[in-house]
């Protein structure tokens, strides 16, 4: 057992937490961002990590800055052996970054050193990697450079979005998280240096970035769309109207039509020309209306083919 501190915020270190508890760790206190509004009616929201934490009775902090001289105190006061840090969205200092006896560790989501920084899992599967996984790290002052300790690769399915991968390396990040913990506790953790020539960045997803360009090929446009899942996602212009792309497949042809144009309209499909192969829409919603599958949008409404879209 270990003397913890843990600093989450997302649904992406709750496993991670849940682990800890589950150890029987002792957590000493769980440092989240604060409370944020939310939803339609700008409701005030728990972070997830804080809401698991009230389950069980953790002592949770919520500071806006990890700068200021009395959140520095409170952790030095706890004395933790430890800081386990899991998307907590603030970066530690170097204050901080030497107070535990052995050290901060930090549960990224990406093999690094690819994909430093806010949004690995998202640009994996935008990129179209074929695999990614889980790194946990020793933490120093820059983003995402510390040593490695252990890494878990996965494969990255042909249509899993961006939000099931996520869900998937929540749970692998708490497994590998806890084979570090025990072995730096033991004495026995490896330690790698990265190779910083190798890294790219990730950084955290903008909306426009899920405006779909016709002119990609049909690969690039359908990882864009898995990749922007559940935010912002893939969107295009048609008639006017936006039309979010939800779910989307691949037909392996040539067509020299403009990219962008609906080559046609199927009980349950649209395909569209991009620069290279056919774009089939499988899921779709338009602005104000609800996700539906294209065989259910067509009940009362039609797609227009030869319309192009993005115009």
């Amino acid at each position: 057992m270990m003397k913890v501190i843990f600093m989450g915020t997302p649904d992406f270190a709750v496993p991670s937490l849940e682990m800890l508890i589950k150890e029987k760790h002792d957590i000493l206190g769980v440092f989240t961002q604060p409370d944020r509004p939310k939803g339609r009616g700008n409701k005030l929201t728990m972070p997830p990590v804080k809401e698991k934490a009230k389950e069980h009775d953790l002592q949770v902090y919520q500071p806006k800055s990890l700068k200021n001289k009395e959140t520095i105190e409170i952790i030095k006061s706890l004395n933790p052996d430890v800081i386990v840090v899991v998307a907590y969205g603030q970066l530690l200092t170097k204050e901080i970054l030497n107070i535990p006896a052995l050290g901060c560790i930090n549960v990224h989501a990406s093999l690094l050193p690819k994909y430093r920084g806010a949004g690995p899992i998202q640009w994996a599967v935008i990129n179209g990697e074929k695999k990614t996984g889980i790194t946990t790290m020793y933490m120093e002052e820059g983003l995402d450079t510390g040593d490695m300790i252990y890494k878990k690769e996965i494969e990255i399915g042909e249509m899993e979005t961006a939000a099931e991968l996520h869900n998937r390396l929540a749970i692998i990040g708490g497994s590998v998280l806890k084979e570090t913990l025990r072995d730096i506790q033991s004495g026995k953790a490896p330690r790698e240096r990265q190779n910083h020539e190798e890294s790219t960045y990730a950084p955290r997803l903008t909306k426009d970035i899920g405006c779909i360009q016709w002119h990609k090929t049909a690969d690039e446009i359908h990882n864009l769309i898995r990749g922007t899942i559940p935010w912002p996602v893939a969107y295009t212009n048609y008639l006017g109207e936006t039309m979010k792309i939800w779910r989307s497949g691949i037909e392996r042809c040539k067509n020299d039509s403009q990219p962008g144009t609906i080559i046609d309209v199927t009980k349950d499909k649209i395909f569209v020309a991009t620069g290279k192969d056919l774009l089939v829409v499988d899921e779709l919603q338009f602005s104000g209306g609800k996700r539906l599958k294209v065989k259910d949008f067509l009940v009362g409404n039609t797609i227009e083919k030869n319309t192009v879209l993005g115009l």
